[in-house]
């Protein structure tokens, strides 16, 4: 489980493999002091797991799902990305509960100045559209943001300018694909309600 508040910034070392699954080497500075083997990492909001570890970097593997439903196939040699170790249970949480469980692709359609700070227009992967809300949670790229507006097809979030400064969320530019995470509790509250539906619709049949 993650919080979807970015540590660090670290960069795609090397990529070895194909469309049958990579094993990335990710620089991360000192972050690498505090990982094991076993380990729990967000890369770009994908819950990936260390399998080796180094001076300032770690390694991981990714598969073949992975690679189909996210973005991280697209995340060549040098590329930056944003890296969150799982939290603990005696962390604060600062943003929401983000499983690192990509619910499917957005685009970035528009990103502009507004004030100090810069908004995104975002359009909704197919079928997420209803877990959105104004006011509500959704995790970017791994990162915990607030919707701030929500049209037909596309939802909007301001950036701050301390998240431009400190993830890779100040590097985005039209065109680009981002992962989204949308809030853990409006799934489970939609299972709860199809569960009660359904058991009041069997209620009614055999009334």
């Amino acid at each position: 489980m993650f919080t979807g508040l970015v540590e660090r910034v670290g960069a795609v070392a090397s990529r070895r493999g194909g469309k049958d699954g990579a094993r990335l080497r990710i620089e991360c500075g000192a972050m690498a002091g505090g990982l094991g083997a076993g380990e729990s990492v967000a890369v770009d909001g994908v819950c990936l797991t260390v399998i080796r570890t180094g001076d300032r970097w770690f390694e991981t593997e990714i598969h073949p799902e992975t690679l189909r439903c996210t973005v991280l196939g697209e995340r060549a040699e040098g590329s930056r990305v944003n890296l969150e170790r799982a939290v603990r249970a005696e962390d604060r949480l600062g943003g929401h509960l983000v499983q690192g469980h990509v619910d499917g692709v957005g685009t970035l359609l528009e990103i502009g100045p507004e004030g100090e700070g810069r908004r995104a227009r975002v359009a909704a992967p197919p079928g997420l559209r209803r877990y959105l809300a104004v006011k509500g949670s959704v995790a970017l790229d791994g990162v915990s943001l607030t919707i701030a507006s929500l049209g037909a097809e596309d939802f909007e979030v301001a950036l701050i300018p301390h998240t431009l400064a400190h993830t890779t969320l100040g590097d985005w530019s039209v065109p680009r694909r981002i992962n989204v995470e949308v809030d853990l509790i409006a799934k489970y509250v939609e299972r709860l309600l199809e569960s009660w539906k359904s058991d009041a619709a069997s209620a009614g049949a055999r009334g």
